[in-house]
């Protein structure tokens, strides 16, 4: 049984090596829950870590009855584990958070405020707590991005985000889909996004998954796939029919 049908919203939250971060992060979530402004519930996904961040996510679900996880067999990628964390989500919205805890699950409640009026709403990271170098790079990123894409979005790489999940869905899901959410967004027939800013905390506890190839050069690649996408992106509305989906 799938219970994440049982809630309105669903954070999902990959998970690669952050064995360091699982205790503290586990306080924060059950601390936000009751605060959320919708019923609430979080699904880890483990994404083939090779430390102990897997026991200690069972344990963790083990002792709440609103925490649910998957795992993968091998370690697949981020965006692979928010394709899966899409997958088995069965409540009415979705949202997408990092378990470095660089973002504040509260945040959450701002971007749900406006969730009915947009397929997405995202954070912006107004006052980022990142190195010189690393947010250089995230600026190049962001601006290539924007001119190959026009979306408009001004910090993709913000993992706050809170989606329809019939929205998303139907998003066309790649390697690297994780940084052309909103353009990606806007490729549906009808399809919003609202950015609005959010916190952001430096790292305390674990390492960074990113370095210059996949920050860089691997959504340069991924820009191309998309502007050959985009044409052939297929949107449809059925009129009439004799069975329910």
């Amino acid at each position: 049984m799938n219970r994440t049908s049982e809630y309105r919203f669903t954070i999902i939250i990959p998970v690669y090596n952050e064995e360091d971060n699982m205790e503290k992060l586990g306080e924060v979530l059950a601390d936000y829950l009751p605060k959320a402004a919708v019923r609430s519930c979080v699904l880890f996904v483990n994404d083939g870590s090779n430390d102990s961040s897997l026991e200690k996510l069972r344990a963790l679900c083990a002792s709440r009855d609103d925490f649910f996880y998957i795992s993968f067999e091998k370690n697949a990628g981020l965006s692979a584990a928010l394709k899966a964390g899409i997958d088995y989500a069965e409540s009415e919205y979705l949202g997408y958070m990092d378990a470095d805890m660089q973002t504040a699950a509260e945040d959450f409640n701002l971007l749900l405020r406006d969730i009915e009026d947009y397929s997405m709403v995202m954070g912006i990271r107004a006052d980022r707590k990142d190195s010189f170098f690393k947010n250089a790079q995230s600026k190049i990123a962001n601006g290539f991005r924007r001119m190959m894409t026009h979306d408009g979005a001004t910090d993709t790489g913000c993992p706050l985000k809170v989606l329809h999940t019939d929205a998303a869905k139907k998003l066309p899901l790649f390697k690297g889909m994780h940084r052309f959410l909103p353009a990606l967004i806007l490729l549906q027939d009808g399809g919003t996004y609202r950015e609005m800013p959010v916190r952001h905390f430096p790292r305390t506890a674990g390492k960074s998954k990113y370095h210059l190839w996949n920050r860089l050069a691997g959504p340069f690649a991924d820009c191309f796939a998309y502007r050959w996408m985009k044409p052939r992106y297929i949107n449809y509305r059925i009129g009439e029919g004799n069975i329910e989906r």
